[in-house]
Protein backbone atom coordinates (compact mmCIF):
# COMPACT_ATOMS: atom_id res chain seq x y z
CA UNK A 1 0.00 0.00 0.00
CA UNK A 2 2.53 2.18 0.97
CA UNK A 3 4.51 1.41 -2.52
CA UNK A 4 1.63 2.16 -4.44
CA UNK A 5 0.95 5.60 -2.83
CA UNK A 6 4.44 6.19 -3.22
CA UNK A 7 4.15 5.17 -6.99
CA UNK A 8 0.81 7.63 -7.12
CA UNK A 9 2.31 10.74 -5.76
CA UNK A 10 5.03 10.05 -8.81
CA UNK A 11 2.50 10.35 -11.27
CA UNK A 12 0.61 13.06 -9.63
CA UNK A 13 4.30 15.12 -9.72
CA UNK A 14 5.26 14.21 -13.00
CA UNK A 15 1.81 15.11 -14.40
CA UNK A 16 1.69 18.79 -12.73
CA UNK A 17 5.95 19.27 -14.32
CA UNK A 18 4.34 18.30 -17.37
CA UNK A 19 1.49 20.49 -17.09
CA UNK A 20 3.55 23.65 -16.22
CA UNK A 21 5.84 22.64 -19.48
CA UNK A 22 3.16 23.09 -21.58
CA UNK A 23 3.58 26.84 -21.18
CA UNK A 24 6.52 26.53 -23.38
CA UNK A 25 5.07 24.11 -25.72
CA UNK A 26 6.29 25.09 -29.64
CA UNK A 27 7.80 28.33 -27.51
CA UNK A 28 11.61 29.87 -28.76
CA UNK A 29 14.55 28.87 -26.89
CA UNK A 30 18.09 30.05 -28.06
CA UNK A 31 20.83 28.08 -26.44
CA UNK A 32 24.86 29.05 -27.09
CA UNK A 33 27.86 27.00 -26.95
CA UNK A 34 25.14 24.21 -28.43
CA UNK A 35 27.42 22.03 -29.98
CA UNK A 36 28.52 19.85 -27.34
CA UNK A 37 28.52 18.55 -23.81
CA UNK A 38 25.91 21.33 -21.48
CA UNK A 39 24.90 22.72 -24.01
CA UNK A 40 23.93 19.92 -26.50
CA UNK A 41 22.64 17.69 -23.61
CA UNK A 42 20.17 21.43 -23.29
CA UNK A 43 19.31 21.19 -27.13
CA UNK A 44 18.04 17.55 -26.74
CA UNK A 45 16.34 18.24 -23.48
CA UNK A 46 14.51 21.13 -24.71
CA UNK A 47 13.83 20.00 -27.88
CA UNK A 48 11.95 16.53 -26.58
CA UNK A 49 10.02 18.84 -23.98
CA UNK A 50 8.52 20.61 -26.89
CA UNK A 51 10.47 23.67 -27.52
CA UNK A 52 12.07 24.61 -30.76
CA UNK A 53 15.66 25.19 -30.20
CA UNK A 54 18.30 27.07 -31.99
CA UNK A 55 21.55 26.53 -31.17
CA UNK A 56 24.45 28.96 -31.70
CA UNK A 57 28.08 27.28 -31.81
CA UNK A 58 31.14 27.51 -33.96
CA UNK A 59 30.72 23.95 -35.27
CA UNK A 60 26.84 24.40 -36.56
CA UNK A 61 27.53 20.42 -38.10
CA UNK A 62 27.59 18.90 -34.53
CA UNK A 63 24.40 20.54 -33.35
CA UNK A 64 22.82 19.35 -36.98
CA UNK A 65 23.57 15.93 -35.97
CA UNK A 66 21.43 16.37 -32.72
CA UNK A 67 18.70 16.33 -34.67
CA UNK A 68 19.05 12.70 -34.91
CA UNK A 69 18.52 11.97 -31.28
CA UNK A 70 15.41 14.06 -30.85
CA UNK A 71 12.39 12.17 -29.34
CA UNK A 72 9.96 14.92 -28.55
CA UNK A 73 7.64 16.79 -29.91
CA UNK A 74 10.47 19.92 -30.26
CA UNK A 75 12.85 20.46 -33.16
CA UNK A 76 16.40 21.70 -33.46
CA UNK A 77 17.80 23.96 -35.47
CA UNK A 78 21.55 24.83 -35.72
CA UNK A 79 22.87 28.99 -36.38
CA UNK A 80 27.23 29.25 -36.79
CA UNK A 81 28.23 31.78 -34.13
CA UNK A 82 31.19 32.94 -32.20
CA UNK A 83 29.42 34.10 -29.93
CA UNK A 84 32.98 36.22 -28.96
CA UNK A 85 32.06 38.36 -31.61
CA UNK A 86 29.51 40.71 -31.06
CA UNK A 87 28.50 41.36 -34.87
CA UNK A 88 27.63 37.67 -35.01
CA UNK A 89 25.68 37.60 -32.09
CA UNK A 90 23.80 40.36 -33.38
CA UNK A 91 23.04 38.84 -36.59
CA UNK A 92 22.09 35.62 -35.30
CA UNK A 93 19.57 37.07 -32.50
CA UNK A 94 18.26 38.75 -35.63
CA UNK A 95 17.94 35.77 -38.07
CA UNK A 96 16.11 34.04 -34.95
CA UNK A 97 13.34 36.73 -34.72
CA UNK A 98 13.18 36.72 -38.77
CA UNK A 99 12.36 32.85 -38.70
CA UNK A 100 11.17 32.06 -35.39
CA UNK A 101 9.79 35.39 -34.24
CA UNK A 102 11.33 35.74 -31.60
CA UNK A 103 13.17 34.33 -28.21
CA UNK A 104 11.40 33.30 -25.26
CA UNK A 105 13.90 31.21 -23.46
CA UNK A 106 17.80 32.31 -23.37
CA UNK A 107 20.27 29.25 -22.07
CA UNK A 108 23.75 31.52 -21.65
CA UNK A 109 26.06 28.33 -21.93
CA UNK A 110 28.77 28.98 -24.04
CA UNK A 111 32.20 28.96 -22.20
CA UNK A 112 35.78 29.16 -21.60
CA UNK A 113 38.36 27.67 -20.10
CA UNK A 114 41.54 27.36 -21.45
CA UNK A 115 44.62 25.30 -20.25
CA UNK A 116 45.79 25.59 -16.84
CA UNK A 117 48.39 28.68 -16.53
CA UNK A 118 48.89 32.06 -15.29
CA UNK A 119 47.82 35.35 -15.52
CA UNK A 120 51.05 37.44 -15.42
CA UNK A 121 54.58 36.88 -15.75
CA UNK A 122 55.17 36.06 -12.16
CA UNK A 123 55.28 31.95 -13.06
CA UNK A 124 56.76 30.31 -15.98
CA UNK A 125 53.39 29.27 -17.47
CA UNK A 126 51.48 32.39 -18.50
CA UNK A 127 48.83 32.19 -20.27
CA UNK A 128 48.49 34.04 -23.72
CA UNK A 129 46.55 37.34 -24.06
CA UNK A 130 44.86 35.66 -26.86
CA UNK A 131 43.54 32.93 -24.85
CA UNK A 132 42.80 35.23 -21.57
CA UNK A 133 40.59 37.99 -23.83
CA UNK A 134 39.07 34.91 -25.21
CA UNK A 135 38.26 33.63 -21.71
CA UNK A 136 36.50 37.25 -20.86
CA UNK A 137 34.63 37.58 -24.14
CA UNK A 138 32.96 34.41 -24.26
CA UNK A 139 32.17 33.97 -20.24
CA UNK A 140 31.33 37.72 -19.81
CA UNK A 141 30.85 39.57 -22.51
CA UNK A 142 28.92 36.98 -24.74
CA UNK A 143 26.24 36.21 -21.79
CA UNK A 144 25.29 40.44 -21.45
CA UNK A 145 25.32 40.98 -25.01
CA UNK A 146 22.72 37.77 -25.65
CA UNK A 147 20.79 39.01 -22.54
CA UNK A 148 20.20 41.81 -23.98
CA UNK A 149 18.93 40.80 -27.29
CA UNK A 150 16.63 37.77 -25.56
CA UNK A 151 15.32 40.77 -23.60
CA UNK A 152 14.70 42.95 -25.79
CA UNK A 153 12.40 40.50 -27.95
CA UNK A 154 10.60 39.37 -25.05
CA UNK A 155 9.72 42.68 -24.65
CA UNK A 156 8.53 43.36 -27.69
CA UNK A 157 6.32 40.80 -27.36
CA UNK A 158 5.32 41.52 -24.33
CA UNK A 159 6.17 37.99 -23.37
CA UNK A 160 7.42 37.09 -19.83
CA UNK A 161 10.47 34.86 -20.88
CA UNK A 162 13.47 32.81 -18.95
CA UNK A 163 17.29 33.50 -19.01
CA UNK A 164 19.39 30.92 -17.70
CA UNK A 165 22.94 31.80 -17.50
CA UNK A 166 25.08 28.52 -16.60
CA UNK A 167 27.29 29.96 -14.01
CA UNK A 168 29.90 27.89 -12.09
CA UNK A 169 30.55 27.45 -8.73
CA UNK A 170 33.82 28.84 -9.11
CA UNK A 171 31.36 32.04 -9.63
CA UNK A 172 30.59 31.58 -5.68
CA UNK A 173 34.09 30.96 -4.48
CA UNK A 174 38.06 30.99 -5.89
CA UNK A 175 39.56 27.88 -6.46
CA UNK A 176 42.86 27.76 -4.21
CA UNK A 177 44.06 26.67 -7.49
CA UNK A 178 45.58 29.33 -9.40
CA UNK A 179 45.79 27.44 -12.12
CA UNK A 180 42.01 28.39 -13.24
CA UNK A 181 43.33 32.08 -13.94
CA UNK A 182 41.10 34.03 -15.21
CA UNK A 183 37.79 31.50 -15.32
CA UNK A 184 37.03 32.92 -11.35
CA UNK A 185 36.94 36.23 -12.27
CA UNK A 186 34.70 36.16 -15.71
CA UNK A 187 32.18 33.54 -13.24
CA UNK A 188 32.32 35.65 -10.20
CA UNK A 189 31.25 38.56 -13.01
CA UNK A 190 28.40 36.40 -14.39
CA UNK A 191 27.26 36.04 -10.89
CA UNK A 192 27.01 39.99 -10.39
CA UNK A 193 25.38 40.34 -14.01
CA UNK A 194 22.60 38.02 -13.23
CA UNK A 195 22.03 39.94 -9.72
CA UNK A 196 22.25 43.06 -11.48
CA UNK A 197 19.57 42.38 -13.79
CA UNK A 198 17.01 40.70 -11.65
CA UNK A 199 17.53 43.84 -9.61
CA UNK A 200 16.72 45.71 -12.99
CA UNK A 201 13.73 43.58 -14.31
CA UNK A 202 12.22 44.04 -10.78
CA UNK A 203 12.64 47.89 -10.82
CA UNK A 204 10.74 48.19 -14.06
CA UNK A 205 7.64 45.32 -12.86
CA UNK A 206 8.82 42.83 -15.34
CA UNK A 207 8.06 39.02 -15.00
CA UNK A 208 10.89 37.45 -17.09
CA UNK A 209 12.86 35.35 -14.76
CA UNK A 210 16.35 35.30 -14.68
CA UNK A 211 18.41 31.79 -13.33
CA UNK A 212 22.25 31.88 -12.13
CA UNK A 213 22.45 27.86 -12.62
CA UNK A 214 25.95 26.88 -11.13
CA UNK A 215 27.52 23.61 -11.54
CA UNK A 216 30.13 21.46 -10.14
CA UNK A 217 32.58 19.95 -11.95
CA UNK A 218 30.81 18.39 -15.23
CA UNK A 219 32.18 15.43 -17.84
CA UNK A 220 33.02 17.65 -21.02
CA UNK A 221 35.93 18.61 -22.83
CA UNK A 222 36.76 21.44 -21.33
CA UNK A 223 37.36 20.24 -17.40
CA UNK A 224 39.11 17.07 -18.89
CA UNK A 225 42.44 18.41 -18.47
CA UNK A 226 41.86 19.53 -15.15
CA UNK A 227 40.32 16.53 -13.11
CA UNK A 228 39.02 12.84 -14.05
CA UNK A 229 36.38 11.15 -12.86
CA UNK A 230 38.78 8.57 -10.97
CA UNK A 231 40.37 11.80 -9.33
CA UNK A 232 36.69 13.18 -7.82
CA UNK A 233 33.17 12.56 -8.21
CA UNK A 234 31.32 14.69 -11.48
CA UNK A 235 28.29 15.36 -12.50
CA UNK A 236 27.10 14.43 -16.52
CA UNK A 237 25.69 17.30 -19.16
CA UNK A 238 22.46 15.69 -19.07
CA UNK A 239 22.10 16.29 -15.01
CA UNK A 240 22.40 19.91 -15.81
CA UNK A 241 20.02 19.80 -18.83
CA UNK A 242 17.58 18.15 -16.04
CA UNK A 243 18.26 21.41 -14.05
CA UNK A 244 17.43 23.83 -16.85
CA UNK A 245 14.10 21.43 -16.92
CA UNK A 246 13.25 21.52 -13.71
CA UNK A 247 13.81 25.60 -13.56
CA UNK A 248 11.18 25.98 -16.70
CA UNK A 249 8.83 23.61 -15.24
CA UNK A 250 8.61 26.25 -12.13
CA UNK A 251 5.18 28.32 -11.90
CA UNK A 252 5.30 31.73 -13.46
CA UNK A 253 5.18 33.44 -10.29
CA UNK A 254 8.33 31.21 -8.53
CA UNK A 255 11.99 32.25 -9.84
CA UNK A 256 14.80 30.54 -8.16
CA UNK A 257 17.69 32.95 -8.49
CA UNK A 258 20.79 30.54 -7.99
CA UNK A 259 20.72 27.05 -8.57
CA UNK A 260 23.71 25.05 -7.35
CA UNK A 261 24.22 21.07 -8.84
CA UNK A 262 27.32 19.30 -7.58
CA UNK A 263 28.09 15.60 -7.16
CA UNK A 264 27.12 13.93 -4.25
CA UNK A 265 30.76 13.82 -2.28
CA UNK A 266 32.35 16.25 -4.17
CA UNK A 267 34.30 19.30 -2.49
CA UNK A 268 35.67 22.38 -3.19
CA UNK A 269 38.55 22.64 -5.15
Amino acid sequence: MVKENTVRKLEVRNCIINFRMERWANKTAVVTGASAGIGAAICLGLANAGLSVVGLARRPELIDKLKEDVTGTGRIQSRKCDVSETDEIRLSFEWVVDNFGGVDVLVNNAGALFNSGNMTDIGDNKISDKDLLATIDVNLKAVVMCTRYAVASMKKRKFDGYVININSIAGHYIPFRSGFNIYPSTKHAVSAFTSSLLNELADCKSKIKVTSLSPGLVNTKMTQHHSTAEEVPILQPSDIADAVLYLLSTPPYVNITELTVMSVAEKKL
